[in-house]
C-alpha cells in the first residue's frame, strides 16, 4: 500500500513546512555560543545600561533581577572583576502618586527593585552605579535631591567599601556614593582609579575628581570615569554633549564637552569614560557610541556610550531586551574586547540565536595605554 496516497496533499505540505521550521530552529540553536573569555587569564567588566525601563513597570522588574542573577552565575566563568551601571536607575526619583502613563510603580517600588536586583551581587562582586537625571528631583532633575543613598549606602556591598578611596558631598552636603572614587587592582596590568560622578556634575565635584586623579600615588593608574550623560550616539557622530534642557532648579552643571575640557583631557591618567542616557533614534545605533581622543598628555582616551532602554518595545516595552556589555581585558594588558549580549534572549533555546549583537558598533576592540 502507498501510504502517501492516503495522506492529503495539504498535510504533506504542512509536514514539509514543519520540517523546515525545525531545521531553522536547530541551525539557530547550533549557532549560539555562551559567553566565555577568549583568552586564558583575561578578566572582564560588565556594563548594565540605564535600568529605568525595568524598574518603572512591575512586570519588568524581574527582568533586571534576571540580568544580575546571570552576572552572579557567570562571575567566575568570565572572571568578572566589577559591574558598572550607567545611571537612570529609576524613572521617577520621588513620586507619591502614579503618573498617567509613564510606569505603574511608585518611586519606593522602583528604588527597592533596583536595590534588590543589585543586592544579588552583594559580597560577590563590586558594582559601581552612577546617578542619572531621573534619579533626581521628583520626576526628572527638578533639583539635586536623590534617594540614591537610602538604597545604596556605603555599607550595602562590603566589596565596594573595600575598594573605596573616598566620597564627595552630594547636593545636600552629605558624602555618599553619588560621587565616589575607587581603586581596583586587577590580576594583571595597571591598577584602576574609578570615579562615579553624579549626573551633570557640579563644578566642585569636577574639581574634586581632578585633584584626586592628580595625586602622586595614582600617577600610573588607569583612570575611568563613569557618568550618566557624556557623548551622543553613533548616528550623531559620537559628539560630546554640549547642551541639555532641565528645570530651572537644576543648576551648576558640567556637560559632556565641558567634562572633557575640565577633567578628562587635563588628567594624564584618565583613559576611559563610560556613559548612558542617550536615545538619538529608536534603533540600537541610536543608543550606542564610541570615540577616542588624545588627552593633554597625548594618551588615547576611549569613550563609550551604552544604553538600551528604548528597545524591547520602546518606552512602554520590556525595559531594554536584557542587553548588557561585556568588556574583556586581555593578558597583553592593552587590548579590550567589547561584546553585547542579552541574558534575556539567552535563557531560552528558542531565542538564543538573538542573544548576541554583532554590528561594528556592538562588537569591537579598543586599546588602552
Amino acid at each position: 500500500m502507498n501510504i502517501h496516497r492516503l495522506i492529503p496533499k495539504q498535510f504533506s505540505v504542512i509536514g514539509i513546512g514543519l520540517a523546515l521550521v525545525f531545521l531553522t530552529f536547530s541551525t539557530h540553536a547550533q549557532q549560539y555560543t555562551a559567553p566565555a573569555l577568549t583568552e586564558k587569564g583575561s578578566w572582564s567588566v560588565v556594563i548594565v545600561p540605564d535600568t529605568q525601563g525595568y524598574t518603572k513597570f512591575k512586570r519588568n522588574q524581574p527582568l533586571l533581577g534576571l540580568i544580575t542573577s546571570w552576572i552572579e552565575d557567570n562571575r567566575e566563568k568570565l572572571n568578572i572583576g566589577m559591574v558598572l551601571c550607567t545611571g537612570d536607575l529609576v524613572e521617577q526619583n520621588y513620586i507619591t502618586e502614579l503618573t498617567k502613563e509613564n510606569g505603574d510603580q511608585l518611586s519606593t517600588s522602583q528604588w527597592e527593585a533596583v536595590s534588590n536586583a543589585f543586592g544579588k551581587l552583594d559580597g560577590k562582586v563590586p558594582y559601581i552605579l552612577c546617578t542619572g537625571n531621573h534619579d533626581y528631583g521628583t520626576g526628572s532633575s527638578e533639583n539635586r535631591y536623590s534617594q540614591f543613598n537610602s538604597y545604596f549606602p556605603l555599607d550595602k556591598n562590603a566589596l565596594n567599601k573595600k575598594i573605596l578611596v573616598e566620597m564627595a558631598a552630594n547636593g545636600q552636603g552629605v558624602k555618599t556614593l553619588e560621587n565616589a572614587c575607587y581603586e581596583f587592582k586587577p590580576a594583571f596590568g595597571k591598577p584602576m582609579l574609578i570615579f562615579s560622578l553624579e549626573f551633570a556634575p557640579r563644578k566642585t565635584i569636577v574639581d574634586w575628581a581632578r585633584s584626586v586623579s592628580a595625586r602622586a600615588q595614582f600617577k600610573n593608574h588607569l583612570g575611568l570615569i563613569l557618568t550618566h550623560s557624556y557623548i551622543r550616539s553613533t548616528v550623531k557622530d559620537n559628539e560630546h554633549i554640549v547642551k541639555e534642557d532641565y528645570p530651572p532648579g537644576f543648576t551648576d552643571v558640567t556637560l559632556g564637552r565641558q567634562l572633557w575640557d575640565s577633567l578628562v583631557r587635563p588628567s594624564s591618567n584618565i583613559g576611559m569614560v563610560i556613559c548612558g542616557h542617550v536615545i538619538d533614534q529608536p534603533t540600537h545605533a541610536g543608543h550606542v557610541g564610541f570615540r577616542t581622543d588624545e588627552n593633554g598628555a597625548g594618551k588615547v582616551v576611549n569613550q563609550m556610550l551604552f544604553n538600551a532602554q528604548n528597545e524591547g518595545g520602546n518606552w512602554r516595552g520590556n525595559g531594554g531586551d536584557g542587553w548588557i556589555r561585556i568588556l574583556e581585558f586581555l593578558p597583553d594588558q592593552k587590548t579590550v574586547k567589547v561584546r553585547t549580549f542579552s541574558p534575556l534572549f539567552a535563557i531560552s533555546p528558542s531565542t538564543r540565536h538573538l542573544a548576541w549583537r554583532t554590528a561594528s558598533y556592538d562588537q569591537y576592540e579598543f586599546y588602552i595605554e
